[in-house]
C-alpha cells in the first residue's frame, strides 16, 4: 500500500517529519519533549520516564494514523486522568503478516507529525526496535518490567475497541496482557459505549482481572485507515481526515498510490 522509495528518499523522508519536531525517526533514542520515547541511558533503554505513574498505550499500524486514533486517545487520557498516551506502531502487526503494509519508519514518521502538537502524546518505538511479530503481551511485559526496575508503581492502561475486546481470547497470551496492564475500552463507530458486564465476560480470567477493565465513551470518528487508504488510492482528498502534515507525508512520498507489496521487515 505505497511506493517503495530508494534508501537515499527514505532518510530524506524520515529527516523531513523529524525537522523541527525533536524526532529521530531513524536513530532509535528519542529525544525529551515528548514526541518521541526511548532514551539510552547507561546502555539501558528507557521508554518512560520514571515520574510518569498512569500511562496509556494505543497500539496499531497506523497506516496511515487518522483524526480517530488522536480524538480517542485524547478521550481517554482525560477520562482515566492519563499523564502520557504512547503511540505504539507495530512492526509486523500479527493479524496482518500476509497483507501490504507500509514500511514501519514511514508510518512511524506519520504517528510524530500528528502527535506533534500534544504534549500529552508521544512516540514509542518499542515494537519497531523489538522487531518481529508485535504482540502485546510483549510490548506490556518489557514497559512493566521497566518501572520494576525504575522502582515505580506505574499503572500501564492498554487502550483498545470494542471489536478487538470481542476476539481478546483469541490474542496471543491475553493473560499475560491482564496481568501487565489494565484495559480501557472504547465503543466501535456508531455503537454506544459497551455494557461493562458485557466487557468482564469477555475476559479469560476471572473477577481480578475484571477489576482492572474500564469503559470509556468516547465519541468516536466514523473513519479508518482502510478507508483512508482507498481514498488516496483513488487520487481523492483525504483532507480532515488525518492531520494536515500527515496529508502532506502522503502526497509528497506518495503513499498508497500502488497495490504492490512493500514490506521491509
Amino acid at each position: 500500500m505505497g511506493r517503495p522509495v530508494t534508501d537515499e528518499g527514505r532518510e530524506k523522508s524520515r529527516s523531513s517529519a523529524g525537522a523541527g519536531l525533536g524526532v529521530r525517526a531513524t536513530g532509535g533514542a528519542g529525544g525529551t519533549d515528548g514526541f518521541e520515547t526511548g532514551r539510552s541511558t547507561n546502555s539501558a533503554r528507557t521508554w518512560i520516564e520514571p515520574e510518569l505513574l498512569r500511562v496509556g498505550i494505543l497500539g496499531g499500524t497506523f497506516d496511515p494514523i487518522h483524526y480517530g486514533h488522536l480524538a480517542i486517545a485524547e478521550q481517554v487520557a482525560e477520562a482515566l486522568e492519563l499523564e502520557r498516551i504512547l503511540f505504539t506502531p507495530a512492526s509486523l502487526p500479527p493479524h496482518k503478516l500476509h497483507e501490504d503494509v507500509t514500511p514501519a519508519e514511514d508510518r512511524a514518521a506519520m504517528v510524530a507529525l500528528a502527535i506533534a502538537d500534544n504534549p500529552r502524546f508521544g512516540l514509542c518505538r518499542i515494537e519497531l526496535e523489538r522487531g518481529g511479530p508485535s504482540y502485546t503481551a510483549d510490548t506490556l511485559q518489557e514497559l512493566a518490567e521497566e518501572a520494576a526496575r525504575q522502582r515505580v508503581a506505574r499503572e500501564l492502561i492498554f487502550i483498545l475497541s470494542a471489536d478487538a475486546l470481542a476476539e481478546f481470547r483469541t490474542w496471543h497470551d491475553p493473560e499475560r496482557v491482564l496481568a501487565c496492564a489494565g484495559l480501557a475500552v472504547v465503543p466501535r463507530p456508531g455503537s454506544p459505549a459497551p455494557d461493562i458486564a458485557w466487557a468482564r465476560a469477555q475476559l479469560p480470567v476471572g473477577a481480578a482481572a475484571a477489576a482492572r477493565i474500564h469503559v470509556v465513551a468516547t465519541v468516536p470518528l466514523a473513519t479508518s485507515s482502510t478507508h483512508i487508504r482507498d481514498r488516496a488510492l483513488a487520487g481523492r482528498s483525504i483532507r480532515y481526515l488525518v492531520p494536515t502534515a500527515v496529508d502532506s507525508y502522503v502526497r509528497e512520498h506518495r503513499l498508497y498510490r500502488s497495490s504492490k507489496p512493500v514490506r521491509t521487515a
